[in-house]
């Protein structure tokens, strides 16, 4: 059946409902950050691909919770979506108790992205290696400051790296990407772990690459386990919808997703802007987000890290 046949009968009214409807796309960060730079560049094309006009919403605060539970307690009829990082979803449950909602309350729809997280560091800032990182700690115990944001990926990546190393920073919250890089360039902070596209964005210094390999893209960056810390984590990227969502309705959301990664005006933008597509559709993706939810679930216990309400 046509894609729009499909959208057709999957919404009350038919066609003509969904020409008027208006999909909304929370994005649960600031502006500016990675997750904004992709959905900015697949809405028009899932806009066309869904054949209905396609809003994205930055709703940030509270590591991405804020939109997230918004996106929760929206009516299951696909016209909210939620496209997000895993902080909120994999991580902050497991952190904080309080956090008003558990990734089974989201159905996911697809991945888009998937790359591996890089640390890095404002040129100026002489740091060029984990050595370089460690050593000026050591000299300025618990007076490095790093971007944190508590029950965060880097959060939980930078305790790991103290326990290993034996030393403290000081954990700086940020909201999003977008304004931590701004404090970097500014000096208030001098390391921040986040998407590696950033690196050549916005002229930083890549001091290890928090995956299996190195990255195809920074090939000179060495992997954090090559400068002796055992740390891979992945930024991936995907959309959800609230869970109930009816069937014919996700089935649409995810042929509009698959037709939107592989468009080519997609790809050579998703390359251009340094974000590897990874596309995974509803059943790879809800397992995909079912280990994930439990692998960092595991990891904040073993290093004792969760917000006391």
């Amino acid at each position: 059946m046509p894609l729009l046949a499909i959208a057709a009968v999957a919404l009350p009214g038919g066609r003509a409902a969904l020409a008027q409807a208006q999909l909304q796309v929370i994005i649960p960060w600031p502006a500016g950050g990675g997750t904004d730079i992709i959905g900015r560049l697949i809405q028009p094309v899932m806009a066309e691909a869904l054949g209905q006009p396609v809003i994205i919403r930055n709703v940030g605060g509270a590591v991405g919770t804020i939109g997230t539970a918004e996106v929760v307690r929206a009516r299951p009829d696909g016209q909210t979506l939620l496209l997000t990082s895993p902080n909120p979803i994999a991580l902050m449950p497991s952190y904080r108790p309080s956090t008003p909602y558990r990734a089974e309350q989201l159905a996911p729809v697809c991945m888009v992205a998937n790359a591996p997280s890089v640390m890095m560091t404002p040129q100026a800032s002489g740091i060029r290696s984990m050595a370089d990182l460690t050593a000026r700690a050591r000299a300025q115990p618990g007076g490095v400051p790093i971007v944190s944001t508590p029950g965060g990926m880097g959060h939980l990546a930078m305790s790991a790296v103290e326990r290993q190393a034996r030393v403290e920073f000081n954990h700086i919250p940020f909201r999003g990407s977008g304004d931590a890089v701004l404090a970097m360039h500014q000096g208030s902070v001098v390391l921040m772990i986040a998407e590696a596209n950033l690196v050549k964005q916005y002229g930083l210094h890549p001091v290890g690459v928090l995956a299996e390999q190195s990255s195809r893209d920074m090939p000179d960056a060495p992997t954090l386990r090559k400068q002796g810390f055992d740390l891979s984590f992945g930024l991936w990227t995907g959309i959800f919808a609230p869970a109930g969502t009816p069937e014919p309705v996700l089935a649409r959301l995810e042929a509009g997703c698959e037709r939107t990664m592989t468009a080519p005006v997609v790809v050579e933008g998703m390359t251009r802007v340094g974000h590897a597509i990874e596309f995974r559709g509803r059943a790879a993706f809800t397992a995909f987000v079912r280990n994930e939810v439990a692998t960092y679930a595991r990891l904040l216990q073993e290093a004792n890290i969760r917000a006391i309400d």
